[in-house]
């Protein structure tokens, strides 16, 4: 059988997803026009280890370079995969023990980290959409038991030691909602929220974990549809004033800006997809989502005509996972592996 070399093709702005755990012929031409960058994978994606790591191994041989690989698996309610991967406690848990042992909280961050990302690193996953940096205000239906606690300081000690984790598996961190999902009860996927807060107190709340994380590292961000009107009439990942004033200008950002899914209904009142991945796209996001909407995608593909920023295709190089490969074997004898699995095994 004749290996075709990959396609050499700078990255570009946009991340899809798939319908299957096989590349379709069509999926697999789209995966090679000049506006995609990466792909988003869902449970939909998987059957089994060897098929996981077959349809990663697929995706990377399409181009050069390889197009990003990323899923939402944060843990709790949010883990994509299942059979075969170590079930990660939702975030909460670890705010909970923090109550009553902070420095054992601290090390099960590190260890949630470092399982989650060298298991999705076997198999070929390049990052997740991870952690969640909101604060659990009690009353969102969205993030909940996702948040690691109501107090910001306390979020940020529980993610930072989380995205060491992630790092000792050679894996970047994707911090999310900015400014702050954690406020309002509504949830994106389903309707527009509004957050009617004045700037100040998100900013003396919300955006404590935000940057203090920056200041550690964070390597990407993902801002929330959600408007705040107090601040800008747009919901934040359209909003030229939250990711470039604020997250780029104030909190000094220089990394990767992904917009949430262009799909979700907090999104459609910018337009169609076109209109919104334009206006995205020029308030700062480096990339862009569009998901569980093929022919949204297929709409896009055909119309997105945007310059891409060269600095927005260097810092999404930044994604790419370090350090040695891993794998299910390599991971059998990995005594930091195994010592974390223990750990978490006894939450």
């Amino acid at each position: 059988m004749t290996t075709l070399a990959p396609r050499v093709l700078p990255l570009g702005p946009v991340m899809l997803d798939l319908q299957g755990c096989e590349l379709s012929p069509e999926e697999r031409e789209r995966l090679l026009h000049p506006n995609i960058g990466g792909v988003i994978l869902f449970s939909r994606n998987f059957s089994t280890l060897e098929a996981l790591t077959e349809l990663c191994n697929q995706i990377h041989s399409l181009r050069s370079p390889p197009l990003l690989i990323a899923v939402d698996h944060e843990g709790g309610r949010v883990q994509r995969f299942r059979e075969g991967f170590t079930p990660i406690a939702p975030m909460r848990q670890l705010g909970r023990c923090w109550e009553d042992h902070p420095e054992r909280a601290l090390r099960l961050a590190t260890d949630c980290g470092f399982v989650l990302a060298s298991e999705l690193r076997a198999h070929g996953v390049d990052f997740s959409f991870a952690p969640v940096l909101d604060i659990d205000f009690s009353h969102s239906q969205v993030i909940g038991d996702r948040a690691f606690h109501s107090d910001p300081l306390i979020i940020a000690r529980l993610a930072t030691a989380f995205i060491q984790g992630l790092r000792l598996a050679g894996m970047a961190s994707v911090g999310k909602h900015f400014p702050g999902h954690g406020f309002v009860k509504a949830d994106s996927h389903i309707e527009i929220p509004i957050d009617n807060r004045a700037f100040e107190q998100i900013d003396q709340i919300d955006l404590i974990p935000f940057r203090q994380l920056v200041h550690a590292g964070l390597d990407a961000v993902m801002p929330a549809h959600v408007i705040y009107p107090e601040v800008d009439p747009q919901p934040a990942g359209f909003s030229h004033h939250w990711l470039q004033t604020i997250l780029r200008g104030s909190l000094h950002f220089d990394g990767v800006i992904f917009s949430d899914d262009l799909s979700m209904e907090g999104a459609k009142g910018s337009g169609s997809i076109t209109d919104r991945a334009l206006l995205a796209l020029k308030a700062g996001c480096d990339m862009i989502l569009v998901c569980n909407d093929p022919q949204a995608a297929f709409e896009l593909m055909g119309t997105l005509d945007y310059p891409y920023p060269q600095r927005s295709r260097d810092r999404l190089m930044r994604m790419r996972p370090v350090n040695v490969a891993l794998n299910r074997q390599a991971l059998a004898v990995n005594v930091e592996y195994q010592r974390a699995l223990s750990n978490l095994h006894a939450m």
